[in-house]
């Protein structure tokens, strides 16, 4: 038995945060019934496309069902709260106060199903002096302070490349959910979660807000390397880059044999973290006058002898088709009913048991005749 086998979930949700965050429900086994207008998801509209369906949303979205309702619609409105009764969950991403007016909010379903988890996912919040502002990722990013630390040294801020802004949100909310759910069984009331992305965003920063705690200032971009631990970057070899990490004393004592510098471990200026930091330019000409004449396999090979972590630059493909994940078999498939065959990036923790099999994406309104007849005839 999965984990949340017989959780029901109503998503209201569309694009990604919400659709992110009930995929990850579906993955553990609930029944999650995608509610779309006639229209549909907007993301069965964005691509990459092939075969002019959405591998974005068939990827996004599998594991659900598809039922159609216009909310505007008065009749497909009371279809919805009657779901809602027998609903465990319903997660929504509209803009605050849409849902209020349409009739679906929080406090207008849980009246009728005083049970009823309700969450929230927008990019401020349901409250304060931004909530009615639309947000996209790259918006929350520039607002969080994640892109102020993030770019070349010198250079200029960058976003973080991948929405992390709708995942890490989506993903508050699925933990979020599972909380309530579980207090729910000791006092038998559901309760409103208010997700936003921005909170989400800047909820990540500890390393940043540790530095300004001590020190009143952030250090500003500072590319690869890491603000408070050096060597703690990456390096050129002689075919490329390699990624460096030592994190204390101890692993830099290795480090400093392993680049054919011992001597630096007991050297003042370089056998503690601290002092490292203010020499960064000194241990990096250091260290790629070992790194620069070898290739970067010949890097690796002698920094895992050495017991000092190192890495390749690897790309997406690269990393799913790397020995270890193909063993933790993070990457599964699906069976798409005009795309064939599809991988999926499964929720990456490994519960007891086997993992659940992926389930396709649904078409358009496709289960609604279940749906209705499964929830509503219970």
């Amino acid at each position: 038995m999965a984990a949340l086998d017989g959780v029901r979930v109503l998503d209201l949700s569309r694009v990604l945060a919400g659709p992110y965050c009930t995929g990850l429900l579906a993955e553990l086994g609930a029944d999650v019934v995608k509610v779309e207008s006639p229209a549909g998801d907007d993301a069965r509209h964005l691509g990459p496309f092939l075969d002019g369906e959405s591998v974005y949303f068939a990827q996004l979205n599998r594991g659900k069902r598809s039922i159609v309702l216009d909310l505007k619609d008065e009749g497909d409105r009371e279809t919805l709260h009657r779901l809602a009764e027998k609903a465990d969950v319903v997660v929504e991403n509209f803009r605050p106060g849409v849902a209020a007016r349409l009739g679906i909010d929080h406090e207008q379903l849980s009246a009728r199903n005083p049970r009823l988890v309700y969450a929230s996912i927008s990019g401020f919040g349901q409250s304060g002096p931004l909530s009615q502002r639309p947000a996209y990722d790259l918006i929350v990013q520039a607002m969080s302070g994640l892109m102020a630390a993030t770019g070349p040294e010198g250079g200029s801020p960058t976003r973080v490349g991948e929405s992390l802004g709708d995942v890490v949100a989506g993903l508050f909310a699925a933990w979020s959910i599972c909380a309530a759910l579980f207090e729910r069984e000791r006092t038998g009331v559901g309760q409103h979660l208010d997700v936003s992305m921005l909170d989400s965003l800047v909820a990540l920063q500890v390393t940043g807000m540790s530095i300004l705690t001590a020190t009143g200032a952030l250090p500003g971009r500072v590319g690869n390397r890491h603000p408070v631990s050096t060597p703690f970057d990456t390096y050129r070899t002689r075919d490329g880059l390699v990624a460096i990490a030592v994190a204390n004393d101890v692993v830099f004592r290795r480090f400093a044999a392993l680049i054919e510098r011992p001597e630096l471990a007991d050297d003042p200026d370089y056998a503690t973290d601290r002092a490292r930091c203010q020499r960064v330019e000194a241990v990096r000409t250091a260290t790629e006058a070992w790194t620069s004449p070898r290739t970067t396999d010949e890097v690796l090979a002698a920094a895992e002898a050495a017991g000092v972590p190192a890495a390749p630059i690897q790309d997406l493909d690269e990393a799913i088709n790397s020995d270890q994940l193909k063993h933790r078999g993070l990457v599964g498939e699906f069976e798409h009913p005009t795309l064939g065959v599809l991988p999926a990036l499964r929720q990456p923790v490994s519960f007891a048991g086997d993992r659940v099999p992926v389930r396709p994406s649904p078409g358009l309104g496709e289960h609604e005749a279940d749906v209705l007849s499964s929830w509503l005839d219970s």
